[in-house]
């Protein structure tokens, strides 16, 4: 167990490394950005960005999902390179036909998903399309095989590079939306040919046999993360039309704003599945389930609880003040992320029992609370009802996931612990909101001391080889 939680927190770093650096960045711009750009135009190019990742899911088929498990499946380097190359080739022409097509209508597109005309902005959307979905599966490439060292490279080098080209772009040369995507993206492109000449062994194209397997498995996946990451575009574009672009903006930096959670987030997201699936033994695959999942809800909900805290300092620091009501929506928006990251766990559950055919009712039931919440909480409370929203679909998609997958691989999870510890965040955040100044010296100090608290109030409630990990963890980080 030990040595499974060493691998999960050596990739977990090393995975989150190039997106700590990415969310320091982003942090120091993002006065820049809001300043240079309206706040329309931050909500037009925040929207596209969304509708890539969206749009990447369904250009995958599927195969990337199944690369990961399959790879798994059979250790003959012959037959996984011929995967590889597989993988490679499908979602390579996939990516370059509906880019393609895609610049052949990019003026009536752009109406479409952003109510405005503007075709050179949807050309650089769809550049980013084909580059960040081929990027994926190289580092999918990369995970699997554990090679943090070059993962780590790539993107590092992909942050500096999409820093600098967003910043001249959009500071220097004044170009807008336009180019603040086209920064995002040009880099990636650049990043990309670099891993493909890496893996050149890896990736030469060939004529696709055998998808039957891949398709079973990775079809059904792909309803499923359409609708989970539909989540996300959802919110946005519901504010987009229904409040205004500038409610969509000031939305968007909440979003950006919750980058220490969306990180824990996002590195788990890439180290766990290659772990867990790795994990021959059903039994120690168990336990690893059980203890990771009490460990994030330690780490993620101590997390949501200093941002609900903060939020309001931490705006004001780091956003221009038009963008000052995105307080509002930062606890939830960081809330519906962790929430997110416990979903990944009960997918895997279903992946590895290479059932993933139950993961489509709990996205699509989630899909459908986060409308119907957006239509009501929107209305009520502003941004704050989007991320409320949020946060009522992935609690929703969690309880069913749940009971679909229990009986597939039973693991038994500390829930008494793992309750209480939620309550006691939840007590601290939620009395600390309202009980606490929300402004000036004394209200900074006092939620300061109270987030100061939260290690010691956990500290009975987690067991000496979870504060052994964490130790070892923070040591490593």
């Amino acid at each position: 167990m030990g040595s499974l939680l060493k691998r999960l927190l050596a990739s977990s770093v090393a995975y989150q490394a190039p997106s700590i650096l990415s969310a320091a960045l982003a942090l120091f711009t993002l006065p820049l950005y809001t300043r240079a750009l309206t706040l329309a135009e931050y909500g037009y190019a925040e929207t596209l960005l969304t509708f890539i990742i969206l749009s990447s899911i369904l250009l995958r088929v599927g195969i990337g999902e199944a690369f990961v498990r399959f790879w798994f499946d059979d250790e003959d380097p012959v037959r996984r390179e011929r995967l590889a190359r597989t993988t490679v080739t499908v979602v390579l022409a996939t990516t370059t036909a509906a880019a393609l097509a895609g610049l052949a209508a990019a003026g009536p597109l752009s109406e479409l998903l952003l109510g405005t005309r503007d075709p050179t902005l949807m050309a650089g959307g769809l550049l980013g399309l084909w580059a960040f979905t081929n990027l994926e599966v190289a580092y999918a490439l990369l995970r699997v095989e554990e090679r943090r060292r070059a993962f780590v490279r790539a993107s590092l080098s992909n942050v500096v590079l999409t820093v600098t080209l967003t910043v001249l772009l959009v500071v220097v040369l004044d170009q807008g939306a336009t180019g603040y995507v086209l920064g995002n993206y040009a880099a990636s492109s650049v990043v990309l040919v670099a891993l493909w000449i890496d893996l050149r062994a890896r990736i030469r194209p060939l004529v696709p046999r055998g998808l039957g397997p891949l398709v079973r498995f990775g079809a059904p996946t792909i309803p499923a993360e359409a609708a989970v990451f539909a989540l996300n575009v959802v919110d946005r574009a519901y504010l987009l039309r229904a409040e205004s672009p500038q409610a969509a903006g000031v939305y968007a930096v909440a979003v950006k704003l919750a980058a220490a959670v969306i990180l824990v987030v996002r590195g788990f997201q890439a180290a766990w599945p290659p772990l867990v699936y790795s994990v021959t033994d059903d039994g120690e695959a168990r336990r690893l389930y059980a203890t990771v999942t009490t460990l994030y809800v330690l780490v993620v909900g101590a997390a949501v609880a200093t941002l609900t805290l903060l939020s309001r300092w931490i705006v004001d620091l780091l956003a221009a003040p038009k963008a000052s009501a995105a307080h509002e929506a930062l606890p939830w928006v960081a809330l519906g992320w962790a929430l997110y990251g416990l979903y990944l766990v009960f997918v895997t559950i279903a992946g590895r029992a290479k059932v993933t055919t139950r993961n489509a009712p709990a996205a699509l039931a989630g899909l459908a609370v986060n409308v119907g919440v957006l239509v009501v909480a929107v209305d009520r409370f502003g941004i704050a009802g989007a991320g409320i929203a949020l946060c009522a679909a992935y609690a929703v998609m969690l309880t069913v996931i749940h009971g679909l997958t229990r009986r597939l691989f039973a693991v038994p999870f500390a829930w008494g612990r793992m309750g209480a510890i939620a309550g006691v965040l939840a007590a601290l955040a939620v009395g600390g909101e309202l009980l606490l100044p929300t402004e000036g010296v004394a209200g900074l100090a006092s939620r300061c001391a109270t987030v100061a608290s939260i290690p010691f109030v956990l500290l009975p409630l987690s067991s000496s080889s979870e504060r052994d990990v964490l130790r070892r963890a923070l040591r490593r980080a």
